[in-house]
């Protein structure tokens, strides 16, 4: 007997898939090798070994393998796999030329609700190609593509939270509600049955696509080539309205354009933008070739006591008991394990007589339905039911299914007598006895009973999904006290988790209340020691409370974990920062950003380092290449300012910090920075201004009231200084500064008394600015002689 090629293969795909799912990358990355020498010119050959190569940190290599038919765009998986590798490598407008180039084959696809832990689909849809367009754009700098990419990736998948997070990086305006709420197309997919005709959105289950392709433009051919129509069937099963009102938008997503061939692009010209999978399983390699694998045939009309064996030498599967009529299983239905388009054989060809049936089972030419006359012959289904001894196990045939035989036999003889039962009719029910209440003539059925759970569990995750976003929104744009209350909605159970502590601990940095985002560090630290991300933050935290114990052993912990991480060398450069060893703290900020050039926080702790040691020249250096990492790093623009302060260049000063400040309008020492720079610029009304609104963003901040005080002595309004230094001595009664300024004020108001009170109080509590405070009380007894003098 001759070696099937088609079998050969397809078992080395099961073994390479089995490998990948068990996290034996090596394993499969050997045995793509051998695939891919068994068939050199199989796209799926090439998409395997190269998605092996970069599981395995081979990114290079990965390049290589996919870049012949991923570049191109012949192979979805092989241009997703390259556009990867190429976002990996800086190659940006290549990786975006290859998604281009191959949207015909991912553009009308949508696998959302089709994984589960028996089926999944190994291809990228139309929603992850999406994604990545938004990380390559992105990276490339180009924001506006960038945002229409994600945007289109989350109207295709409310849960890519990829795209969620990229669009919070880029600054826009994110409508939250409108992306995660329960759509018309989230109904139908959840509650319509593959078979069924989608009575909410009006568009055909993937099935009935296959079936209208293949009656109009390949009826006469092999039943199994699939038209170009497929795809616009396939371009609006999805969720299409989820962003009817997303940023005063309403686009839809039902209007997918038609592929567009671009030039060079080796695309077969009527046939599907699927791929080559089913060709390749059967030895067919030619890469202009490629269109849908098929679904399962369904068996011919006989008896199970007659039934033949099939083409194979192997006697066709036991049907069960399918309700109403019997239909070919599809890949939804796990009582069995699933088998992937690619290792289905054809079936034989039909016999002369039989009517012309689609891929799927079905006739391809219906006749009209008749009504049912007493002496008509019993319909095929009610043969096969009739024969067929009912079980208990659950069934997943049409809406109407009950979980036994019995209840189908009583549901059919009270209602279904005197009428034919189709597939879209029983569809069509079904979804009525969903979205309203059944009549009473009606029992509750038990398939409807569980995809209202689905709902349900459903909408409880795009609430949960709301909660999440909308606080990962608010602290994007700075508006720390929104997201920390929309973080606190959250349940206990998902508050107390590393990634929301770690938000409300980053929300608290940003209001400068480092006491607060060190306990919910501190917890982020006790639930999961070992990770990395935000704790460059606690390092900083821990650098403003003083706390060299706590990160002196942050540090160590980070490097434990994992020494290559920026996070854990921009927590030792702070350690060392913290006790004043500039030079070796900029080694480890140095070496930060040569693990990751693009981590813009390493790069502006650079910047702060140079300034401390009067390096203003590589200050500015460092905090520029903040910038070109991070556009919306509002700390490299503050660098900037404060180099430009100290340089004297108070024009350029103010217009970065107004940049800063245009970036994070809530943060009060940005604020405060732009008042400190108009009050040199001799504009103290305009300070004055700033600095009440900083008091008012941040009513507990000290350096906010303490400047707002100062500049008030300058416009000669003493009676509300005093006001406001009265209630600064209150929250910082140690504060030497305060006790300075309270002296100089009432020497202004001529309180010797007073004056001199709290000049001492200042002289013990700062003793290295004893002369200037000594000069103070002197020029105080000075005024005294003169007040006399001219008594």
């Amino acid at each position: 007997m001759a070696l099937s090629t088609g079998h050969v293969a397809s078992q080395l795909r099961h073994l390479v898939y089995y490998h990948l799912d068990n996290n034996l990358i090596r394993n499969a990355l050997f045995l793509a090798g051998r695939l891919h020498a068994y068939e050199p010119r199989s796209f799926e050959a090439q998409y395997l070994l190269a998605l092996c190569h970069l599981q395995n940190g081979e990114v290079k290599a990965a390049l290589e393998c996919s870049q012949g038919s991923g570049s191109r765009g012949l192979h979805v998986g092989c241009a997703y796999v390259y556009a990867q590798a190429c976002l990996d490598l800086g190659k940006y407008l290549d990786g975006v030329t290859a998604l281009e180039r191959s949207k015909s084959l991912w553009g009308s696809k949508n696998h959302w609700n089709k994984h589960s832990e028996t089926s999944r689909q190994h291809l990228p849809d139309a929603a992850a190609v999406y994604c990545l367009l938004g990380k390559l754009w992105q990276a490339h700098k180009d924001l506006n593509k960038a945002v229409d990419c994600y945007v289109d990736s989350l109207k295709l998948n409310p849960f890519m939270w990829d795209a969620f997070l990229g669009l919070c990086a880029t600054g826009v305006n994110i409508r939250v509600p409108n992306i995660y709420q329960l759509s018309p197309e989230l109904l139908a997919i959840i509650s319509a049955s593959p078979d069924d005709v989608d009575s909410v959105s009006g568009h055909l289950s993937p099935t009935e696509g296959a079936f209208s392709a293949q009656t109009t433009g390949n009826s006469g051919g092999d039943p199994f080539m699939v038209s170009a129509t497929r795809g616009e069937v396939d371009a609006t099963y999805g969720s299409s309205a989820l962003w009817e009102k997303f940023n005063g938008s309403s686009v839809s997503v039902a209007s997918v354009p038609p592929p567009v061939i671009h030039e060079g692009m080796e695309t077969p010209s009527s046939q599907s933008s699927g791929s080559e999978e089913f060709r390749i399983a059967n030895g067919v390699t030619d890469p202009g070739s490629a269109w849908e694998p098929p679904f399962a045939p369904a068996r011919k009309n006989r008896t199970i006591q007659t039934m033949s064996l099939d083409h194979t030498g192997q006697a066709p599967p036991k049907m069960r008991p399918t309700g109403i009529r019997p239909r070919t299983k599809t890949r939804t239905e796990f009582e069995e394990p699933p088998v992937g388009p690619a290792d289905r054989e054809p079936p034989p060809a039909p016999r002369i007589g039989d009517r012309k049936r689609t891929v799927s089972g079905q006739v391809a030419h219906p006749l009209p339905p008749q009504p049912t006359e007493p002496g008509a012959p019993q319909r095929r289904s009610v043969r096969l039911f009739n024969q067929i001894k009912p079980t208990t196990s659950k069934l997943s045939s049409s809406a109407l299914t009950g979980r036994d035989g019995r209840e189908v036999k009583k549901v059919r003889s009270a209602h279904a007598k005197g009428r034919p039962a189709t597939t879209s009719t029983m569809g069509r029910v079904s979804l009525v006895l969903h979205l309203f209440p059944p009549p009473p003539v009606f029992p509750p059925l038990p398939k409807n009973a569980e995809r209202s759970k689905e709902l349900e569990a459903l909408s409880w995750l795009l609430g949960l999904f709301t909660k999440l976003a909308s606080g990962y929104s608010a602290l994007s744009r700075y508006k720390c006290p929104d997201a920390i209350q929309h973080f606190n909605s959250l349940s206990q159970g998902q508050r107390e988790t590393p990634w929301v502590l770690a938000q409300l601990g980053r929300a608290y940095f940003e209001q400068a209340m480092y006491g607060e985002a060190a306990k919910y560090f501190s917890r982020v630290q006790t639930l999961a020691p070992s990770r990395i991300e935000d704790m460059e933050i606690y390092s900083t935290v821990l650098w403003h409370l003083k706390n060299d114990v706590e990160l002196a052993y942050l540090a160590h912990q980070l490097l434990e974990a994992d020494r290559l991480s920026p996070q854990a060398w921009c927590a030792i450069g702070n350690s060392f920062s913290h006790q004043r060893d500039h030079d070796q703290a900029l080694k480890c900020f140095k070496r930060a950003t040569m693990l990751d050039p693009e981590f813009a926080y390493a790069f502006t702790l650079q910047g702060h380092e140079y300034v401390a040691n009067e390096e203003y020249d590589k200050a500015l250096d460092a905090y520029r290449h903040g910038i070109n990492a991070d556009n919306r790093h509002y700390n490299a623009w503050y660098g900037l300012g404060t180099v430009y302060d100290k340089m004297g260049k108070l024009e350029f000063a103010e217009q970065h910090f107004r940049n800063a400040g245009t970036i994070n309008p809530t943060n009060a020492v940005l604020i405060c920075c732009i008042g400190l720079v108009l009050e040199k610029m001799n504009n103290p009304k305009n300070a004055l201004v700033h600095y009440e609104r900083a008091c008012s963003l941040a009513p507990h901040s000290v350096l906010a009231r303490f400047r707002k005080a100062r500049v008030l002595m300058k416009m000669h309004d003493f009676k509300f200084a005093l006001a406001e230094l009265k209630v600064l001595k209150d929250m910082a009664p140690d504060e030497a500064n305060v006790h300075y300024l309270l002296g100089k004020l009432y020497k202004m108001l001529h309180d010797k008394g007073n004056a001199i009170k709290h000049f001492t109080t200042a002289l013990n509590l700062d003793p290295k600015a004893a002369q200037f405070i000594k000069d103070a009380m002197e020029s105080l007894d000075d005024d005294d002689m003169e007040d006399d003098d001219i008594a």
